[in-house]
């Protein structure tokens, strides 16, 4: 029985193997989340509109959209959110087991841009040293900052 499966999986082929794995799977969506550190080594955090009262300070974070890359999520979010460049590092966290939703973390560098906030997602935006974080921060990205991340692991461009 097993031969069969297989031999009927071959013949099936690549694209119609894809969906079938689609709809067998379930489907998640990714937040992304950027530690963005300016060269002194402070953090850009943001006082979002949607969130929570009690806990509105939080890294630029949102969701990847359909065939977009990680780093680029971090690198539109951060943009959208602020107007601000970044430069996207390593892999600070990767976390699943949530219902539908996946969280990945990265390190991003700020390589320039002005910084305009975008009135409809945030209040407010504004570089912290790590050992001066705000009260209301969200207690998963205060981990995210205070571990030791080091600028070096940020790859030259290209």
């Amino acid at each position: 029985m097993k031969r069969l499966i297989a031999r009927i999986w071959h013949r099936v082929g690549g694209s119609l193997q894809w969906r079938l794995l689609w709809l067998a799977n379930p489907t998640f969506m990714v937040g992304v989340t950027g530690v963005v550190r300016d060269g002194e080594g402070n953090v850009l955090l943001l006082r979002h509109r949607m969130w929570r009262e009690d806990r509105p300070w939080g890294l630029p974070t949102g969701y990847a959209k359909r065939g977009e890359t990680l780093e680029d999520t971090v690198v539109r979010e951060v943009r959208e959110e602020t107007g601000l460049d970044v430069r996207v590092g390593g892999l600070v966290r990767l976390r699943s087991g949530y219902r539908l939703r996946m969280e990945v973390a990265y390190e991003a560098l700020s390589t320039g841009g002005a910084l305009r906030i975008d009135p409809l997602e945030i209040l407010e935006a504004r570089w912290f040293a790590p050992g001066d974080l705000p009260e209301g921060l969200q207690e998963s990205h205060r981990d995210l900052i205070e571990r030791d991340i080091r600028l070096t692991s940020f790859p030259e461009p290209s």
